[in-house]
């Protein structure tokens, strides 16, 4: 069939709703490193993780050699309610474009979360209701993560302590609001209600916070209350199996018209979106069957796989959870205050990181500003109005299109569209009001952050 015949929307049935996630670390030659004990620098096995995550999480986050890895019965059924999601054929956008390119988008907007990340926040908070846990903590950066969460413990009946980055806090009260609605007690980090955050206030007064300092308040409280465990939206082995839901029903659409793309293309953070749509696809490459185009697109205010480096580092600022060998620009790397965008992890997935310097991968980070352009120009003509995050990935596919233009190729661009942007009204508001600015690290700022990671021997 002609790609030209393809309807605006492919939608697979609830019987089509994936039935096992994918594990793409059974493919990969080479394996994530363990993670390592933050006291000893010693590899971290089942019991040395029970303190911080659930049991059956922990399993997940270990498990290197299962390809399929079956989804619970209650889980699928909390998924009908809002998957299978649409993969849209973006006519309008060619159009406007005037592209040969034929441009397709995996969108994850719909559900009351408004992301993709309720794919593992579901999981998570159903593995701590079986494990008899009273509640669960996390950080979030934009909220997306932190609305996922809030919405799944409400469904499950377990309390949720979110910690959120104080200037997102601020400056997205109603993504705030609606974790709140869902009955999640939400605190601003780093915060005075922890001692981490107390430090952390101390050795940066006035500070705007970041991933790191939430993550490590989340986890001080989760393992001094009884009863709690910690949950991560993005970044670990196991939030990347969960999320690889969205690659697989894009593949599923594709096949059923027998396309096959050429590029890949998904934002990064922490990496759970991006994992998520590219592992059925990296599974095929890795095993020589298919070749793709796969990139990775980051903020170049927060540059960890374009300029970090590849070591172990902290996951957190304060020091306290699991090493985890990934790209990083250092645990107490800040970003800038002016950064709208979302993305603002230190760090990215061991997984995705092993991938990309295996050469499996490439990664080009863009400034804010051009990828407001990019969203502005996406929602006037597709009627999306989309998040920060995800318009990374659509200034790397207009991007992709317009050469295509230029040679006349008829390539087919696929990317993760991972949510909406009615919650960021303020980030537009500063890109419409000509008050948005880019910043780009310096080298002496990342150098003086890479100094401060740990010395291990492994």
């Amino acid at each position: 069939m002609s790609q030209n015949n393809i309807p605006y929307k492919i939608y697979l049935s609830e019987d089509e709703i994936p039935k096992q996630w994918y594990n793409v670390r059974a493919d990969m030659k080479n394996k994530p490193a363990p993670l390592l004990n933050p006291a000893t620098l010693q590899p971290m096995g089942f019991d040395d993780l029970r303190p911080v995550f659930c049991d059956e999480l922990i399993k997940q986050e270990l498990d290197d050699t299962t390809a399929y890895i079956d989804i619970p019965d209650e889980i699928r059924s909390f998924y009908k309610m809002y998957r299978p999601a649409p993969l849209v054929r973006a006519y309008c956008l060619e159009k406007a474009l005037g592209t040969p390119a034929k441009i397709y988008y995996k969108f994850e907007g719909n559900n009351t979360s408004g992301s993709h990340k309720l794919n593992s926040a579901i999981v998570q908070a159903y593995y701590a209701k079986q494990q008899g846990l009273k509640g669960v903590t996390t950080e979030t950066g934009a909220g997306q993560w932190g609305t996922a969460l809030s919405m799944a413990s409400a469904y499950l009946g377990i309390d949720c302590k979110v910690y959120m980055v104080k200037v997102s806090y601020e400056q997205k009260p109603f993504r705030r609001e609606v974790m709140r609605t869902y009955g999640a007690s939400v605190t601003p980090s780093p915060s005075m209600d922890t001692e981490i955050g107390r430090k952390i206030n101390a050795e940066h007064p006035g500070t705007t916070g970041s991933l790191g300092c939430a993550i490590s308040e989340a986890v001080e409280v989760a393992t001094k209350t009884e009863g709690y465990r910690y949950v991560l939206g993005s970044v670990l082995n196991q939030v990347l199996l969960h999320q690889t839901v969205i690659g697989l029903e894009a593949k599923a659409a594709l096949d059923k018209y027998g396309i096959t793309p050429d590029i890949i293309i998904g934002c990064a953070g922490g990496g759970s979106n991006l994992g998520g749509l590219i592992s059925p696809f990296m599974g095929e490459k890795l095993r020589g069957e298919k070749d793709y185009q796969i990139i990775a697109i980051e903020p170049a205010s927060c540059p960890s796989f374009t300029r970090g480096k590849f070591a172990y580092d902290f996951c957190d600022t304060g020091m306290v959870c699991p090493l985890a060998k990934m790209y990083t620009l250092g645990s107490n790397f800040i970003p800038s205050a002016n950064h709208a965008g979302g993305l603002r992890y230190h760090g990215m997935s061991p997984i995705l990181s092993q991938l990309y310097h295996d050469g499996y991968m490439e990664a080009r980070s863009v400034e804010q500003t051009a990828v407001f352009e990019a969203a502005e120009q996406f929602a006037r003509v597709e009627g999306i109005l989309p998040a920060p995050e995800s318009s990374h990935a659509i200034r790397a596919a207009i991007d992709e299109a317009l050469k295509c233009k230029e040679t006349g190729e008829e390539k087919t661009i696929l990317f993760g569209l991972t949510g909406t942007g009615y919650f960021d009204i303020v980030a537009y508001q500063k890109f419409n009001d000509g008050e948005m600015s880019d910043y780009i690290p310096t080298d002496e700022e990342l150098e003086k952050s890479f100094a401060t990671l740990p010395k291990v021997n492994i």
